[in-house]
């Protein structure tokens, strides 16, 4: 593995680690089920939903309230250690009969997003379970959209097309959510995690914090509208792993400066600089469903890029790097083929 020049990197990692590892990050949770008889790419087992909470608890995390959380984070007034946040992706019924009463027994406050259109549906929640849920003081509802469609311009859609049914979709779920709850919060999460630039633009316009499903820690230098959690469905929240992602540290980058992750060429190439304490020697990548993969340092900048096609709509670079105190720095590029099938 080509590494060029890193010693400059190498003579600061400890000292400069310790010092930005002591600064809170914020780890968000993102579930969708909590149930055993829902589809297992998108649930959480009830038995291990329950041990990840009571993780949360033998670790002494202090569990916060994703707005607040997020704001103090990006502020970097959020104090030391690392913080953690709940959040659900889509309102689905499991949450209010079998999460909802285990959060209240820990007193977890957590953030549920909601796509309106699918409200009273079969298998999701009704509007008064949701006010229900919004009059507690733990309990906040934000945006997942009107129709939870594919988001991204399309490669076939008219740039007017795309302003209209974004809009739409955007400004009808927000109204509604007024409507029905008065107060709805200034965050959205992008269905299925996937985002292009302009619809970043469209986040940032109305103020609003925009979550995807990327893996990371949020730190003082995420991008607002590119904030990522952590999926913890059966497959990806097992409790071998879930000490390293619940202490996480944000890599020390500006991820505003990553690409939105729309491919162009297929392995897509991520580059980001070598910052300190980043040592590229002690520099960890991986691509979704190839494993390690390696990487060039070239001018002080990291080149990755997997050695092999994707076939999958969505797939992920995760680089890691030791933060000391046994935590990690965490980054995760989400990459998105538009010439695959949705979902």
């Amino acid at each position: 593995m080509p590494l060029g020049v890193v010693l400059k990197a190498s003579i600061f990692v400890v000292p400069m680690m310790a010092a930005i590892s002591a600064h809170a990050d914020l780890v968000v949770l993102q579930y969708h089920h909590v149930s055993d008889s829902t589809p297992p790419s998108t649930s959480t087992s009830v038995s291990l939903f329950k041990q990840q909470m009571d993780l949360i608890s033998d670790l002494d995390l202090e569990v916060v309230n994703l707005r607040q959380g997020t704001e103090t984070t990006l502020s970097g007034t959020a104090g030391e250690g690392n913080q953690i946040a709940i959040s659900f992706d889509d309102a689905y019924a499991s949450v209010y009969h079998t999460a909802a009463p285990l959060l209240a027994e820990k007193a977890y406050p957590y953030t549920i997003f909601v796509n309106t259109e699918a409200v009273g549906s079969n298998g999701y929640m009704s509007w008064d379970q949701i006010r229900e849920l919004s009059e507690r003081q733990d309990v906040t509802i934000a945006n997942h959209s009107a129709d939870h469609d594919h988001m991204a311009r399309k490669p076939d859609e008219t740039e007017e097309a795309w302003e209209i049914r974004v809009t739409r979709s955007l400004d009808s779920a927000q109204n509604t959510l007024a409507r029905e709850l008065d107060a709805p919060a200034p965050m959205f999460a992008y269905p299925y995690g996937e985002f292009d630039q302009p619809l970043q633009a469209k986040i940032n316009e109305r103020g609003w914090y925009g979550f995807g499903q990327q893996s990371g820690a949020i730190g003082r230098k995420t991008g607002k509208t590119r904030l990522p959690r952590f999926p913890m469905a059966n497959a990806y929240g097992q409790l071998a792993n879930l000490e390293d992602k619940l202490r996480s540290k944000a890599f020390p980058v500006d991820t505003g400066t990553l690409p939105d992750g729309i491919i162009s060429e297929n392995p897509p190439t991520l580059v980001f600089p070598l910052v300190e304490p980043i040592d590229a020697e002690r520099l960890t990548c991986f691509a979704s469903g190839q494993g390690r993969i390696d990487f060039n340092v070239v001018d002080g900048n990291v080149s990755v890029q997997a050695p092999e096609r994707f076939n999958s709509r969505r797939f992920r670079y995760n680089c890691t790097h030791p933060a000391g105190d046994g935590s990690y720095y965490w980054l995760s590029q989400q990459w998105l083929d538009l010439s695959k099938p949705e979902d």
